[in-house]
């Protein structure tokens, strides 16, 4: 399986999961398993069949995450102030994805269940071969409603970095349209959300 040798995965899972009464990153998953893991455990390990290291970006709930971390070899980057809201998460992980000497990432959120991994590699492939083509972002897309994760090129991981902390990726976005990519999947994991109890019972 080709990969680019400089992606890095960026799990954001700063939140304070208020919505759902509990941890999302540590909720059952698959959750009709025999023997689940988590939904973090989960997205670890697909994203490790695509990425050189995987990055997960915590904030207050660092200890009852970072054994899941270590435990599925990945790395724990800490948000200091994850009040600021999400898109302070994604800038302190894109800001240690070129630390790390990388130029392009996959970022995921925990609050979405992980696609299986052919979902992965249909937007793997297409990051691929467009990155190259004045595409700076690869994002899943399904009956004309975007999704997650995405993969993004050095190009918007600067674009992102330079933007103001309260902004969010939509206002990042909308002016780079061009340098944007939508790619058709039929996985529906790359768009649904999972805010509440109800919306883990459902899946």
């Amino acid at each position: 399986m080709a990969r680019a040798p400089s992606l890095c995965a960026v799990i954001l899972a700063a939140g304070d999961s208020s919505g759902m009464g509990r941890e999302k990153a540590l909720l059952p998953w698959p959750a009709h398993s025999a023997n689940p893991g988590t939904i973090l455990s989960s997205w670890i390990r697909t994203l490790n069949l695509f990425n050189d290291l995987v990055l997960v970006v915590v904030g207050e709930n660092q200890p009852s995450l970072q054994a899941v971390v270590y435990e599925n070899n990945a790395s724990l980057v800490r948000n200091p102030d994850p009040a600021r809201g999400q898109f302070s998460s994604l800038q302190v992980g894109l800001n240690e994805v070129l630390n790390r000497g990388r130029d392009a990432a996959t970022v995921a959120l925990v609050d979405r269940p992980p696609p299986a991994s052919a979902a992965l590699e249909t937007l793997h492939a297409a990051f691929c071969r467009d990155v190259g083509l004045g595409r700076w972002a690869v994002i899943p897309e399904l009956d004309g409603k975007h999704g997650h994760p995405i993969l993004i090129g050095r190009e918007m991981i600067e674009a992102l970095l330079r933007a103001e902390p309260n902004s969010n990726t939509g206002e990042v976005f909308a002016p780079l349209a061009d340098h944007i990519a939508y790619v058709p999947v039929s996985d529906p994991f790359v768009t649904l959300e999972m805010n509440t109890p109800q919306d883990y019972a459902a899946l």
